[in-house]
């Protein structure tokens, strides 16, 4: 049932993206480690424009090697992006749905095994701005449910 309800949510929330491209703000590469399964992962996002004060849509793909698995990853995060006083960097706290197409590579006799799964994200990170108007990141990204438990990601964006 909860896959259910997390798959039409994402289907749901794929119209608003595409409507969403024209307002790309940032893009570039991500990379990092993941914890169940032990993985590196990489791949790349978007930001696209607020759609209220502080809050921005974050879509992303990842692609995760290693554990005799390979995963492929598209997540739909929201951002809330917070202020520090007296700092440029920024942090931000957000959340979304995450998709996990698993390929697990198995010994013989034994079969491949290949399964889908869906979860939800909470996402707390760091932008830190460069003299160029574009930002490195850093991530710490925990998973819900038939996703990968814990990513510890970087990256960084360049400013469309």
């Amino acid at each position: 049932m909860l896959r259910k309800l997390l798959l039409s949510s994402a289907l749901v929330l794929l119209p608003v993206a595409a409507q969403a491209a024209t307002a790309v703000t940032s893009t570039g590469p991500r990379f990092g480690v993941s914890i169940s399964p032990d993985q590196f992962v990489f791949g790349g996002q978007l930001a696209i424009q607020e759609f209220a004060p502080n809050w921005s849509f974050h879509p992303s793909f990842e692609l995760g090697v290693g554990d005799d698995q390979t995963v492929i990853a598209p997540n739909f995060d929201v951002y809330y992006r917070l202020r520090l006083a007296g700092s440029e960097w920024q942090p931000y706290v957000g959340g979304g749905i995450g998709l996990a197409f698993v390929s697990e590579d198995r010994p013989f006799p034994y079969r491949d095994r290949n399964e889908t799964g869906v979860g939800l994200n909470a996402v707390f990170g760091f932008n830190i701005p460069t003299n160029s108007g574009n930002q490195w990141f850093t991530e710490l990204r925990l998973g819900i449910g038939d996703i990968p438990s814990l990513k510890v990601m970087g990256g960084f964006n360049f400013k469309m």
